[in-house]
């Protein structure tokens, strides 16, 4: 049921929202409206819709929307039709709420200097899933990163198990554009999202969730101001991300179940459709204690980034991660104007196996490494008491890799560097196409197919239908050692 803007407004002026339901004649079960039918369009609701997705200006509409989204409760369900772009502040949704913008020119400006998320679900919580069936469909969301604080303080409203205060973020609350913390059967689908000033988004505590046809535009990046894209935390299941295209200012994508409590899991992910333009960084996968990241699968990611494809790592230096079962399948990065070390795929910490399917390492401008496991960042990894953490990976199978004129420098004189202990390599179908011209042949004398060093060692090492091209050494074992090779 639409509701006429009379109609509407007693609803919201009346001594209850029910009797405006009523007065429209609404079907009801024992008093209250059945869910779903009640669809309130903005600007026939008295929404002043004079703002602008991009360039913001307008009037502020947060207390007329809010009043809008807070019918759903004694409704039962509400879908919102923003039919142009509104300024608002922190707006809070609740279960059985749908919110559809006709196209990207509608949406939400997020007003300066609020210290607050442009969206959030009405009852976060870190410890249990209290609002479901969320699904928000077309339209920018804009987070005015450039009047944004990068973070503000804690309030009252966060302490407990409402959010998740002290590990991660220790000098306050971040601000992010979406913020929903403890959630079932989510759905986010053709929606944009635009100058975030932290993470476009941190979800946690959730099941059932999909991220659909999204955009994540980022015109104004700042240096070092943490401008990932999607970010999740555990506790988590049954994730779904297809057809995510954009930049951003670090992680794209991040999956990190217990990057902030050390314990929470998320399992059973499928990611399909990444294009990148030009981002800072691709996707991390990070596990840095208990917290298991398992049942992943993640494919068909192209574009361009600046420094690197995949991290999977524990990051911090107190644990080594717990990491299931990781298959990652057709990849095509090029990279571009890298800030520090640049690399395509990077392992470190504890896994229990990885499959790398369909890789293509087209003619880098820069000898940037293209896999490296056992890697070593800052300090070395170490548990509570100060003792050495052993990066060990289980099982690796690279299956289907085409590397079209590499590089290589005295720094990184291999495309497949191991400097951990794996129990089982295997490489198969792999070509490497060299350069036919004399600079090019002289280069490739620094390089070989695959290096042990450090801390590597192989238990069995597996290489199948592999052509090197004019690269002199099929593999080169410096510190490491492999115990069994197999060809």
């Amino acid at each position: 049921m639409t509701f006429s803007r009379r109609t509407f407004l007693t609803a919201l002026s009346g001594s209850a929202a029910l009797a405006g339901a009523a007065a429209a004649g609404a079907e009801t079960v024992d008093g209250v409206p059945r869910h779903g039918r009640f669809c309130v369009i903005a600007s026939e609701a008295g929404a002043k819709l004079d703002s602008n997705v991009e360039t913001g200006g307008g009037t502020d509409q947060t207390e007329l929307f809010q009043k809008i989204l807070d019918l759903a409760v004694p409704w039962g369900g509400l879908h919102l039709i923003v039919d142009g772009a509104a300024l608002v502040r922190c707006l809070a949704v609740h279960s059985n709420t749908t919110i559809e913008c006709p196209t990207q020119a509608c949406g939400f400006f997020h007003k300066g200097e609020d210290n607050a998320p442009l969206l959030r679900n009405a009852d976060y919580s870190m410890s249990e899933r209290l609002n479901k069936n969320i699904t928000l469909l077309g339209g920018t969301y804009n987070g005015n990163c450039l009047q944004q604080a990068h973070h503000y303080p804690y309030s009252e409203a966060d302490f407990d198990s409402k959010f998740p205060k002290g590990l991660v973020f220790k000098n306050g609350h971040w601000n992010f554009i979406f913020e929903f913390f403890g959630v079932e059967d989510f759905t986010a689908r053709g929606i944009t999202f635009r100058d975030q000033p932290t993470f476009a988004m941190l979800m946690t505590n959730f099941r059932r969730v999909l991220f659909e046809d999204i955009k994540i535009d980022l015109p104004h990046r700042l240096n070092d101001k943490n401008q990932d894209g999607l970010h999740f935390w555990g506790p988590g299941r049954f994730l779904t991300i297809r057809n995510l295209q954009g930049d951003s200012g670090d992680d794209i994508i991040a999956l990190a179940p217990d990057e902030n409590d050390a314990v929470s899991d998320i399992t059973d992910v499928l990611i399909d459709g990444v294009q990148l333009q030009e981002a800072h960084q691709g996707i991390r996968l990070l596990s840095r204690d208990k917290g298991r990241l398992d049942r992943v699968i993640i494919k068909n990611v192209t574009g361009t980034y600046e420094n690197f494809g995949f991290y999977i790592t524990p990051w911090f230096t107190h644990a080594g991660g717990n990491l299931g079962n990781i298959t990652i399948d057709t990849v095509d990065l090029r990279g571009v104007n890298p800030r520090f070390t640049p690399f395509v795929f990077s392992t470190s910490g504890s896994v229990e196996s990885l499959v790398l399917r369909n890789i293509t390492h087209h003619a880098p401008d820069d000898d940037r490494i293209l896999f490296q496991f056992g890697t070593k960042y800052g300090d070395e990894l170490k548990d509570e008491d100060g003792r050495e953490i052993k990066m060990k990976i289980g099982t690796v199978l690279i299956d289907g890799l085409r590397v079209y004129h590499p590089r290589f420098s005295e720094g990184r004189p291999a495309l497949i560097n191991v400097d951990c202990d794996i129990r089982r390599l295997t490489v198969r179908n792999a070509e490497v196409i060299t350069a036919e011209d004399q600079s090019s042949q002289e280069m490739y004398q620094k390089g070989c197919f695959l290096r042990v060093a450090g801390d590597g060692k192989i238990g069995t090492l597996s290489l199948v239908n592999v052509d090197i091209g004019g690269i002199p050494q099929l593999t080169r074992v410096e510190d490491g050692c492999v115990i069994e090779k197999q060809q």
